[in-house]
């Protein structure tokens, strides 16, 4: 049980990193703020710190914590958690290597598979080679085509056809230099919460016309969460399994999400581990936190306490 008395204690002045310029700016305020207004609410001095409107070499001087709450480039890849290192000051969360390792998926799955981790068939393209129209499909479609470095579903196209290969590809590399095309899973969609070697009750995902995307992620009110779920409880015991195995190969620290596809045969597929899961009120790590009975207020402290000099 955490002692929030303490905690308020122990961080004065609590800053939660939020914005920033990515593509996931938008996403990013709204966690942000939600995790904000739950540590106010629990006492905690908190405010907010905007990359973007902030001066980050200021943080020293205005905060002795800090909590992250930046998605994408520069929040999850490592950038600020490698400043907040050098400023000494004490973050929640997976460190510079882990996070750097976790944005990129295709460090990711290469990790995973030396792990015997089951991940979709893969390959990587780089920017110039299509460009040069020296890459060649190596995989049977229909596949997913994503920005190697990116979340919340931006720049990810499904393929069915050759003919769309090409602009999915385009897409891909609107968002960096590497893209990842990955053999389309068709099955159930689920999403693991681990928390310091925790495993805590997975999250079945229905999204509207099996196409969970960014509206359907954060916007859409039909998009259906089950958690817990109904699942032989051999077959949770073997996702949970993996899921701890991929979120301790890469090092991760703290609350992360593991994202994991499930055929009808009960053949898994992980995708990918997202070490500053999102936190609005559409989010997955919160329900799964809920399905254990802890509230949302109860997550956000548990966040906090995690905080340490890295």
């Amino acid at each position: 049980m955490i002692n929030t008395d303490d905690l308020i204690n122990k961080y004065k002045k609590v800053a939660v990193i939020m914005g920033g310029a990515s593509s996931e700016r938008e996403i990013s305020l709204l966690s942000g703020n939600a995790v904000l207004n739950s540590l106010i609410k629990s006492g905690v001095n908190a405010f907010k710190f905007d990359p973007s409107e902030d001066d980050l070499r200021t943080l020293p001087d205005i905060c002795d914590c800090a909590i992250i709450m930046l998605h994408g480039k520069i929040g999850e890849d490592g950038v600020i958690q490698g400043l907040l290192t050098c400023f000494k000051i004490p973050y929640a969360g997976s460190d510079v290597r882990a996070s750097a390792l976790a944005m990129d998926k295709i460090k990711t799955k290469i990790i995973w598979s030396y792990y015997g981790i089951p991940t979709p068939r893969w390959q990587s393209v780089k920017r110039i080679e299509y460009i040069n129209h020296t890459f060649e499909l190596n995989l049977a479609l229909p596949v997913i085509v994503k920005p190697a470095s990116e979340g919340s579903t931006i720049g990810v196209s499904k393929v069915f056809d050759m003919e769309n290969l090409s602009k999915a590809l385009a897409n891909a590399f609107d968002y960096g230099e590497f893209a990842l095309i990955e053999e389309l899973i068709i099955g159930e969609e689920y999403a693991i919460t681990v928390h310091n070697n925790t495993v805590y009750p997975m999250v079945k995902i229905e999204a509207p016309n099996d196409s969970y995307d960014y509206n359907n992620k954060y916007f859409s009110d039909e998009t259906k969460y089950t958690c817990p779920v109904s699942l032989p409880q051999d077959v949770i015991d073997k996702i949970n399994e993996y899921a701890l195995l991929g979120y301790k190969s890469i090092g991760a620290d703290g609350v992360a999400r593991i994202d994991c596809m499930m055929t009808k045969k009960y053949e898994l597929a992980f995708l990918e581990i997202n070490t500053i899961p999102g936190m609005t009120n559409h989010s997955l790590v919160p329900n799964a936190f809920r399905a254990a009975n802890k509230s949302f207020d109860d997550l956000c402290l548990v966040i906090l306490n995690d905080a340490r000099l890295h």
